[in-house]
């Protein structure tokens, strides 16, 4: 997990869906590389929290909906509080539509809210909660998360398609707008990654997945971690509104299966 060098030492970073997947590999890497930790999920665990205090670095857990302007405003009100400032901000809370068919003509409201409304709605809050208070500090960095999805047609996904693919051009515009302030934003669009959310898929299908890559695996939350902790730090100091496909070569390999 620790790269061994402390990019972040002295930066508060707040990051969404925390508990578990590619949120808690993103949190603990920030810890890893020196930054105190705000964790901001639906879920009430504080697990990934403890395992960064164990590890010797600082965090807190805050119980939120990203899609509740209010929650956005208690997240920001604890990193700030608590350490200070804010200097990074990882997007990553995100759902697919579990309530029903997610076909442009079998879609319906419930299943349409459910997703853009945490997918993109909960990363356009959380840069409209962030940019001020690191205006205040002179600046900083949001890596929001996008998908594959957002870049190519994928079966049974128009409410996430929509969703992503809205996440990419919000990004490319608040690079635009607030990047002369200080401010980079960027988003990585993951290939599929081995998280929790693949859970119940069959041997079959995780084949098909893999058979997608270039590189002959899955993706890990770690793989994704390691670009965010990039395009975070200093070293992605001329990088902003990227759009960063980490995907074992899916795109290039131009496979949709």
């Amino acid at each position: 997990m620790a790269p061994g060098v402390a990019r972040f030492e002295g930066r508060v970073a707040v990051v969404t869906g925390g508990v578990q997947g590619i949120g808690r590999a993103v949190a603990l890497r920030c810890a890893a590389e020196g930054a105190a930790v705000v964790v901001g999920d639906l879920q009430d665990d504080d697990s990934t929290v403890k395992q960064i205090v164990a590890d010797g670095g600082r965090a807190s857990h805050v119980v939120m909906d990203v899609r509740q302007r209010g929650d956005w405003k208690r997240l920001m009100d604890e990193a700030v509080g608590a350490y200070g400032r804010l200097d990074l901000l990882g997007n990553i809370a995100g759902v697919t539509n579990t309530l029903g068919p997610d076909t442009v003509v079998d879609l319906d409201d419930a299943g349409w809210e459910h997703v853009v409304g945490t997918d993109l709605k909960g990363v356009w809050l959380g840069m409209q909660a962030s940019i001020p208070r690191m205006l205040e500090t002179g600046g900083g960095s949001i890596v929001n998360i996008g998908s594959m999805a957002a870049l190519k047609g994928l079966e049974n996904l128009a409410a996430y398609s929509a969703a992503k693919g809205g996440v990419v051009s919000l990004t490319q515009q608040a690079a635009m707008e607030y990047g002369p302030r200080g401010i980079r934003v960027n988003c990585i669009c993951p290939g599929t990654i081995d998280t929790p959310i693949l859970a119940g898929i069959t041997e079959s299908m995780r084949e098909n997945f893999t058979a997608a890559h270039i590189i002959p695996r899955l993706g890990t939350p770690e793989d994704i971690a390691g670009a965010a902790a990039f395009l975070f730090s200093d070293d992605a100091a001329f990088c902003t509104g990227e759009i960063l496909p980490v995907d074992g070569g899916w795109n290039t390999k131009g496979s949709s299966g």
